[in-house]
C-alpha cells in the first residue's frame, strides 16, 4: 500500500544541524575578516606606494597640477637631484645612521642594568621608582628642547652625533626601561635560583641566564629606538644648526622650501621620503618576530 507513496528524506539530527549552520557562519566570518584585512593594508599600504610612484616621475610631470597617480614615464631625475643635493644625500644617511646606531647603544647600556635591577633585585620603593621613571611618558619632549639645547651649547654637544643621540635617548628611554623590566620579571625565579646556586654571581646570571630569555624584549627596544632616531625631525632641527651635521629628515625638510618649475620640488622631495623609508621597513620585517613576542608575551615565551 506504500509502494506509491512518496517517503520524505530524513530530516538531520538538531545537534547535526546546528553544527553545519556554525560551519556556515564560521565560513563567513572568515571571509569577512580576510576582507576587512585586506581593505586595512590597502588603505595602509596605499601612501607608500603613491610616494614611490610619485618619486619615479619627471620633473614637469611631478609638479603637474591636477597631479597623475601613475606616473607616464619612468624616471630616476628626483634620485640623482636629491644625491647630489647641498653635500651630497650619502653625508645625510650617514648622519642618521650613526645617530640612530649611537642611540641604540646608549639606550641599552642604560635601560638594560636598570630593568634588570627593579625586576630582580630588593630595592626599596622600586615600584614607586619604576612609575616616576615612566612619568616621563607623560612629558613632551619637546618642552626639554629648549633646557636641553641651553645645556648642550655648554658642552659643546650641539651639531653632534653624540648630542643628538642623548637627546633620541631621552625619547626613547621610559618606555624601553618599561618593556625590559617586564621582561626581566617574566624568567622564572627558580631559574635565577639554580644560577646563583651554582656560583654565579648576578653579572654572571644577568649575562648567560637573563640576556638570552629576554632577547625579544632587547631586539623589540632597539627597533624602536632605530625607528625613533632614524625619523625624530624636532630635536635635530633644534641642535643642528649646520648643514654638514644634518640628519635625513631635516634635509627633507630643507628640501621642501626649493623650488622647481615655480613650486616645490615634489619629485626629489618623494625620492628622500621613500629612502627614508627603506631603513625602517627593512628592520622591521628582519625583526618582526621577536617584536611581536617582546610586546605581547612580556619578552619571555
Amino acid at each position: 500500500m506504500t509502494a506509491g507513496l512518496d517517503v520524505a528524506p530524513p530530516r538531520p539530527a538538531p545537534a547535526v544541524a546546528r553544527r553545519r549552520t556554525g560551519v556556515r557562519r564560521l565560513g563567513r566570518s572568515r571571509y569577512l575578516v580576510a576582507a576587512l584585512c585586506l581593505l586595512i593594508c590597502t588603505v595602509m599600504v596605499s601612501p607608500v606606494v603613491f610616494s614611490v610612484l610619485a618619486s619615479l616621475k619627471t620633473t614637469q610631470e611631478a609638479a603637474a597640477l591636477p597631479p597623475t597617480y601613475v606616473p607616464h614615464e619612468l624616471s630616476l631625475d628626483g634620485y640623482r637631484r636629491l644625491w647630489d643635493y647641498q653635500i651630497g644625500l650619502p653625508a645625510y644617511l650617514g648622519n642618521s645612521l650613526r645617530t640612530a646606531l649611537l642611540t641604540i647603544v646608549i639606550t641599552l647600556v642604560l635601560t638594560v642594568p636598570a630593568a634588570y635591577a627593579l625586576a630582580r633585585f630588593p630595592v626599596p620603593g622600586k615600584e614607586l621608582l619604576f612609575l616616576f621613571l615612566l612619568m616621563a611618558l607623560i612629558i613632551p619632549y619637546q618642552a626639554l628642547l629648549t633646557p636641553m639645547f641651553l645645556m648642550f651649547a655648554q658642552l659643546g654637544l650641539t651639531n653632534s652625533v653624540v648630542g643628538l643621540a642623548i637627546v633620541h635617548t631621552v625619547i626613547q628611554l621610559p618606555f624601553s626601561l618599561y618593556v625590559l623590566r617586564n621582561g626581566f620579571a617574566a624568567v622564572p625565579r627558580e631559574i635565577e635560583e639554580a644560577a646563583v646556586m651554582d656560583g654565579a654571581s648576578s653579572w654572571q646570571t644577568l649575562h648567560r641566564i637573563f640576556l638570552p630569555a629576554v632577547r625579544p624584549g632587547i631586539i623589540t627596544v632597539t627597533l624602536f629606538a632605530f625607528i625613533t632616531s632614524w625619523n625624530e625631525f624636532l630635536g635635530a632641527l633644534v641642535m643642528m644648526s649646520k648643514s654638514s651635521s644634518f640628519t635625513l629628515p631635516v634635509v627633507l625638510a630643507a628640501a621642501r622650501a626649493e623650488t622647481s618649475l615655480g613650486g616645490t620640488d615634489w619629485g626629489m622631495l618623494q625620492a628622500g621620503v621613500t629612502i627614508s623609508i627603506i631603513p625602517c621597513v627593512l628592520i622591521y620585517l628582519l625583526l618582526q618576530r621577536y617584536y611581536v613576542s617582546g610586546l605581547l608575551s612580556g619578552a619571555v615565551k
